[in-house]
């Protein structure tokens, strides 16, 4: 996560992962939500780098990417498991 630190990036990462359980209403525990609050923020910075070439900073903007990421993460996961 640009520009926050490691302990930002936890509190980050378990909001960012409980707003997108609450929006994609799947059922997962606290330390799912951080891991998939922080995943999702790397991946949505990520895609933004390729994209825009630059990334949101600071806490407000960090929380948005990581909510998007984590949707999209959801997203995924359960397309994957429809599949199988």
């Amino acid at each position: 996560m640009t520009g926050i630190g490691w302990f930002a990036a936890i509190i980050v990462g378990a909001l960012a992962g409980w707003i997108a359980e609450k929006i994609m209403k799947s059922d997962m525990g606290l330390i799912m939500n951080i891991i998939i609050g922080i995943l999702g923020a790397l991946v949505a910075n990520w895609l933004l780098m390729l994209i825009v070439g630059s990334t949101l900073g600071g806490w407000f903007g960090q929380l948005v990417v990581g909510v998007i990421g984590a949707c999209l993460l959801i997203w995924v996961t359960r397309l994957v498991r429809r599949k199988t």
